[in-house]
């Protein structure tokens, strides 16, 4: 259903709008009251009836329909058109993103959600409890679908976690492999497109808190400066994930020359030791027939101890350098 819920707020108070209250050319707005109308990937149709009734500029109304805007504020007359893109952990280790659009007047809020499961029925019951917060005005809860939105970000920043520190994991134990390579570059690719999508809702939540607009109280924006404080934190976040995975293949290359330069070592060290055998074995087998030692008693003792302890003091040396 499009029309997730259309309600009238008075003094905190909430009650339903009249069943044909789009069949009206202009919603008749009572002083003191505000309309929150939340509308979940509505038709053009529905769209033109509700920008009739609160009379929506179209520029907005054809952003509102389109679910890849990047997140933004904009003025159109004594109103606000605000795009925030939400996000959500998937089943298969990726990001589902959407959209949420909010029109905002003095006397009205209306949004429209585009592929985001993540409904605002239970922010508005939260809401509809504290009717001191929904008195405050339209621009309150727009402040609190914004915080609602930041705070789902979270869960996304943490499966990230688990996705970098599963990685290094892997990448300390052994050189990542490729099938492992490829889930790198993978998740750095989700992180990039992540951080591209949260960025500007750094300079949305910002300018909401600074600037002069229409239809925000001076007095809101605190809120709203709490938003941006929210944004700001989990941008950090995800850049410093970013930087993690972005050094976790050199981390990973370095730690497998160190392993490669003990194998290195090793080898060297037992070439030398039994180059020792290979050149004594060399020389007597040359096949000279006056050679020292060549017809002595003990000769073959004699060459076989030197053999041995002489690899026996290369051994000893090249275990207490530590190349064994």
């Amino acid at each position: 259903m499009p029309i997730i819920a259309a309600r009238r707020y008075c003094q905190g108070q909430a009650s339903d709008l009249p069943p044909d209250w789009l069949a009206e050319p202009r919603v008749m707005l009572v002083p003191g009251c505000f309309d929150w109308v939340g509308l979940s990937e509505p038709d053009e149709a529905l769209m033109r009836q509700v920008a009739r009734s609160y009379g929506l500029h179209p520029l907005a109304v054809e952003d509102a329909l389109t679910s890849r805007q990047s997140p933004k504020v904009e003025i159109f007359g004594e109103q606000l058109f605000i795009v925030a893109r939400t996000a959500a952990p998937a089943a298969d280790d990726s990001i589902d993103y959407g959209q949420t659009a909010l029109f905002l007047g003095r006397d009205f809020l209306v949004t429209v959600r585009q592929g985001n499961p993540r409904a605002h029925v239970v922010l508005r019951q939260e809401l509809e409890q504290s009717p001191e917060r929904l008195a405050e005005g339209p621009d309150f809860v727009a402040h609190a679908l914004l915080d609602f939105i930041v705070d789902g970000y979270q869960p996304v920043l943490d499966e990230l976690e688990r996705l970098v520190l599963e990685l290094e994991d892997e990448a300390l134990n052994s050189f990542p492999d490729q099938p492992t390579i490829r889930r790198i570059f993978t998740l750095r690719r989700q992180i990039r497109r992540f951080e591209r999508v949260v960025g500007p809702m750094e300079e949305v939540c910002e300018r909401l808190s600074t600037a002069d607009l229409p239809a925000v109280d001076p007095n809101t924006r605190i809120w709203f400066r709490d938003v941006f404080d929210h944004v700001r934190r989990s941008l950090s976040y995800l850049r410093g994930l970013r930087d993690n995975l972005a050094s976790l293949v050199e981390t990973a290359s370095l730690m497998e020359q160190h392993r490669q330069g003990e194998m290195t070592r090793q080898l060297a060290a037992w070439a030398a030791i039994l180059a020792v055998p290979t050149a004594i074995a060399g020389i007597y087998g040359m096949n000279f027939e006056f050679m020292p030692e060549l017809h002595w008693r003990f000769g073959y003792f004699g060459v076989v101890g030197a053999i041995a302890l002489i690899c026996t003091g290369l051994w000893w040396r090249f275990r207490k350098l530590g190349w064994l």
